[in-house]
């Protein structure tokens, strides 16, 4: 469909190229853009079974992607900075301790998504046996995360029905994320600073 201008409109995009978006948004942005394609499937812009079927595969050849490169070039620059930040000893440890449960629960874990695939793949751990596990959890985290916008559309329409912000809302709600990201960094980087002092003595 298109408006007076020719211009399609934003539902005849997300009508033809839904499902490449969701897959696109899957490996690149995560949990948002999974819920997003539930509630276009809700909507009847796409098929549910596409969306899920989207999903994973678009987490899936991310981790593969990114995995692909700590096997592969362990050796290049991005992946020797990886080495030296604080959580990757950490992702090595815990990959160490549970190598399945943490393949299988990675992506799942907040602030983990990029590095763990790229540590793993720096590990002993197989090809083959990171290919099976990390396809079980990408089919099990874009069933979780489609299912609650689909499950839920009904309710994300109407409030987006009852509520039509203005540009000075939109404004407002931006202003109070970015307070809230910048206060949530501030405490986190005091924690990890009391952590590393706690560690130290």
């Amino acid at each position: 469909m298109a408006d007076g201008s020719g211009i399609l409109s934003i539902e005849a995009i997300v009508a033809r190229y839904g499902v490449v978006a969701i897959a696109l948004g899957a490996g690149l942005e995560g949990e948002t853009a999974v819920v997003t394609g539930g509630i276009l499937a809700h909507q009847g812009l796409v098929a549910w079974p596409a969306a899920l079927v989207a999903a994973a595969i678009g987490s899936f050849v991310a981790d593969q992607i990114f995995f692909s490169v700590g096997r592969y070039a362990r050796d290049g620059h991005w992946v020797a900075t990886l080495r030296k930040r604080r959580v990757y000893a950490r992702v090595t440890r815990m990959m160490e301790r549970y190598p399945i449960g943490f393949i299988f629960a990675f992506r799942f874990l907040y602030g983990l998504r990029t590095i763990s695939p790229v540590a793993i793949g720096t590990s002993r751990v197989s090809t083959r046996l990171f290919v099976a596990v990390n396809a079980a959890s990408a089919a099990c985290w874009a069933s979780i995360f489609v299912g609650i916008g689909y499950l839920f559309g009904e309710a994300f329409q109407e409030l987006a029905t009852r509520y039509r912000p203005s540009l000075r809302h939109i404004l407002m709600a931006a202003a109070l994320v970015m307070v809230a990201a910048a206060i949530g960094w501030g405490l986190r980087a005091l924690w990890q600073r009391y952590k590393d002092q706690n560690e130290q003595v």
